[in-house]
Formats: C-alpha cells, structure tokens, sequence
C-alpha cells in the first residue's frame, strides 16, 4: 500500500480489494460491504436534495421572502459544499474514509434538526450552510471508498449500482417529503434524514474497519477560507442583483472581494504544500474534459430539478407530492438502467455515452417548451421526463467512471472531491442565476427560458466530451490491454 493508498481494510476478514481486485461479475464480502456503506452514506445527501426543491414553497410561505429566500435556501448549502468538499477530499486521503463519512453523518444530523426547528428564514439558511459542510464529508469519501476496493471493469460496475441505488432517494424524498409538506409540516420531512444517517453509523461500527493515518498529513484551512469567502461573495452579488442592481456597491463590492479572494484560492493551490485543490490533476485529459463536461451538465440539472418542482406547485397549482413525483419516470430509468450502463462503459469506453446522453437529455429539455397554461402533465412533462430519464441513466455512471478512473487509486478521495465540488459549484451558479434566467418571475415564460438554457448546457456538455474524452484501453480476455 502506497503512502495514500486505500485506508480502509476490514481487521476481521480479508484484505481489501484492491490487493485482490475482483472481476465485474464477482464481488467478496468485503466489497459487497463497502458498497452498501458508499450507498448509505451518499443516500442521505441525495435525500435531502429532493426535500429541499419540494419544500421550498412552504418554506418560503411561512417563513417569507419569495424566490430570494428560495435561493439562498438552496445556495447555502451549495457554497460550503462546493468549497468544503475539497478539504473533505484531502482528509479523506490522509486521515481516512471511515473518519470522514463519521464525521459527515453525524453533522448532518444535527443540522437536519435545526432546520426542522428555524424560527426565522435567517437561521433555516444558517444551518442549511452548516447542513453544506457536513454533506461535503458524505459523497466523496463514499466514492473514494468504492474506487479503492474496486479496480478496472469492476469498479464501472460498482459505481453504476451506487448510482443506481442512491438515485431511489429520488423517489423516497419527493414521496415521504411531499406528503409531509402537504399534510403536516415542511419540518418533519427534514427529520426523515435521521434513518439513513442511524443505518450507516451502525454499520460502520460494527464492520470491524480501520482507518490509516498519515503523521505528515497537513490541511490547507486558509485555502479553504479563501475559497469560501470568494464562492460566497460571488454568489451574493448574483442572487442580490436583481434586487439592488448592478450599480450597488452592495452587489458590486461582494463580486469584485469574491473574484479576487477566489483567484487568491487558485494562485495558492500553486505553491502550498498540501493543496486542497492539486491542479496538477487537470494535466489528466479525461479528468479535466470530464470536469468541464460536469459543469454544464449538474448546472443544467440543478436548474432544471429547482425550476420543475416549485413551478409545477406555483403555476398549474400541483400539491408538493405530485411536484415532487413529477420527475419520477427520470429516477425509475437511472435506478433500472444505470449499473446496465456503468458495466458497458467499463467495456467499451465512455465517450459514447458521454456525448448521447447529454445530447438526449437537451432534447428533453426542449420538450419542456410545450407546457402551456392548458396544463397537462401526460402531454407535456411526461414526455421530457422520459427523454432526459433515458439521458441521465447514459450519461452518470460513464461520466464518473472516466473521471476517477483517470486517476489513481491514491489519490482517489481528491479526485471524487474535485468532481464532486465541480458539479455542485456548477449548480450553485445557475441556482444563483435563477432570478435572471427567468426574468425574475418563475411564471411559464421564465419556465421556458430555463428549459432553452437547460438544453443549451446539456447540448455543451455532449459536445464538450465528444470532442475531449478518449476511451481507456481494453482490456483482452488475458488480462493485456488492447
């Protein structure tokens, strides 16, 4: 084991899987284990994404404050996410997986109850940025878990069922968030996160695994900071523009110390010892292509996932539930279709799947333009529901494949962390930019402008790895590469 090989081992069983790496129909009990634990972990997450956009009208209902507060709600969460995931990448490399879910699970608990406790829209934003922070900690170490105990066409195949089983939050949060919403409290649907977080802790205290600790391992906290003060600013001036103005030095003044505490972040990641963000990654062509592919493709999700829920309750007037189960027919073809996919990609290359699913998913998104005020889900969203479904379920598990599997194991946690902040700054950017995308009011025709801007990224990111991914080699029967 290198000195930032896999940190995890089970004490009781056999080594892990990378010194014994299995094929892509056979999995030890070590892996079957580390699989559910990913599962688990990054389900909590994937949970509460749903709640959230199906929430938010009531949220903003009781609690006041329009689509601002809508915004800030979800972009809260987004900044300290998207900046901390990078620190949680580098802790999870040098002081261990096991450590990092514990701590994210833990703190995402207590954040789920204070939100389901906030007096005011201030404080529900305030723990929904703590809520952002302790999420930082769940997704990537649970896919540096994966890609540590999984090699080659093995691991395509694992990183399709993870995807395809925390997609089914998908279905469980619009459903149990959606009743809740309607027939008892916005609050409650918040607690439903406690399950998820209780089943992983006591797997993971009763697995027998062991972290490996490294005594040289340092954080670079002020690089952090710089990255979260320079996302927040930012991101400020774009959700507060439409109200103040780009005159304001309220507006002005956050975008220009944001941009510059930002460009500080990257200058430093030069030079500092243990940068949180290594940018000698991006030398990698399919990490950094696959990256450039993620920004179109989560900012184009993240805005079209917020913009159907609450314009589907605040136009044609639909109750939380069905608003949230709206997407349904996405989720049950990522769920049916996703490890199908995952496994073809580590056989063929994904490149393919990398250009037609975003592809398909843009022309999904266009059909979007046939909602009219003679409303009909049926006829109108059905159809773009199926088309971007069969897009998604194409494009996710190949996606992640290429991006992790250009770089390796060792710096596994890293990797998975840059990808991840990646798609979530992506999504934080075209949340903030809602205002603006739809001309300040979410009635059908800012509903259509975001489905011609959710096209246009999805059609950016199929052209965007058409023209930069490049297949790995195949591997022959005999175990060489063809």
């Amino acid at each position: 084991m290198s000195a930032h090989g896999s940190s995890l081992g089970r004490v009781t069983q056999e080594p892990a899987a990378q010194d014994a790496p299995a094929t892509a129909a056979r999995m030890n009990t070590t892996q079957r284990f580390v699989l559910w634990i990913a599962i688990l972990g990054s389900f909590v997450a994937f949970l509460d994404g749903t709640i959230i956009n199906v929430a938010l009208p009531a949220i903003s209902d009781e609690l006041g404050g329009g689509i601002t507060t809508q915004q800030w709600v979800v972009d809260a969460y987004l900044i300290t996410l998207g900046a901390l995931i990078l620190v949680a990448g580098s802790v999870s490399d040098a002081y261990g997986r096991v450590l990092v879910l514990r701590i994210g699970l833990i703190g995402f608990g207590v954040a789920s109850v204070a939100i389901a406790a906030a007096p005011t829209a201030e404080f529900l934003i305030i723990a929904r940025g703590v809520q952002g922070a302790a999420g930082a900690f769940l997704v990537p170490s649970s896919l540096a878990l994966i890609t540590s105990n999984f090699s080659g066409a093995a691991q395509s195949r694992a990183i399709g069922v993870w995807t395809a089983m925390t997609t089914s939050a998908m279905i469980v949060g619009p459903l149990i968030g959606g009743a809740l919403v309607d027939f008892a409290s916005w609050r409650l649907a918040f607690l439903i996160n406690v399950l998820p977080i209780g089943a992983t802790l006591v797997l993971l205290a009763r697995g027998g695994f062991r972290d490996t600790r490294h005594a040289d391992a340092s954080i670079d906290w002020l690089g952090a900071a710089l990255c979260t003060l320079g996302l927040g600013g930012m991101v400020f001036a774009l959700i507060e523009q439409p109200n103040l103005g780009w005159s304001s030095p309220a507006i002005w003044g956050p975008l220009v110390l944001g941009a510059g505490l930002f460009v500080a972040f990257i200058l430093r990641q030069r030079f500092v010892r243990s940068p949180i963000l290594p940018l000698d990654l991006f030398r990698v062509r399919n990490f950094w292509t696959g990256n450039v592919a993620t920004t179109f493709i989560y900012g184009a999700l993240a805005l079209n996932g917020l913009v159907v829920v609450v314009y589907l309750q605040e136009g044609p007037g639909l109750p939380a539930t069905l608003a949230g189960l709206a997407s349904l027919p996405m989720t049950i073809l990522m769920i049916l279709f996703s490890s199908r996919i995952g496994a073809l990609s580590g056989k063929w290359g994904p490149r393919f799947f990398m250009t037609v699913g975003p592809l398909t998913m843009g022309a999904g998104a266009l059909l979007l333009l046939t909602v009219s005020t003679e409303f009909s889900y049926w006829w109108q969203v059905l159809p773009s529901m199926i088309v971007m479904g069969a897009g998604l379920a194409l494009t996710v598990a190949p996606l992640t494949s290429a991006i992790l599997g250009a770089i390796g194991p060792e710096r596994s946690g890293i990797a998975s962390a840059v990808n991840n902040a990646v798609a979530r700054v992506a999504g934080l950017i075209t949340v903030a930019l809602l205002a603006t995308i739809v001309g300040g009011t979410l009635d059908l025709e800012g509903f259509h402008r975001s489905a011609i801007v959710t096209a246009a990224l999805m059609i950016a990111g199929g052209i965007t790895s058409f023209l930069g991914i490049r297949n790995p080699p195949r591997e022959k029967t005999d175990g060489t590469s063809s």
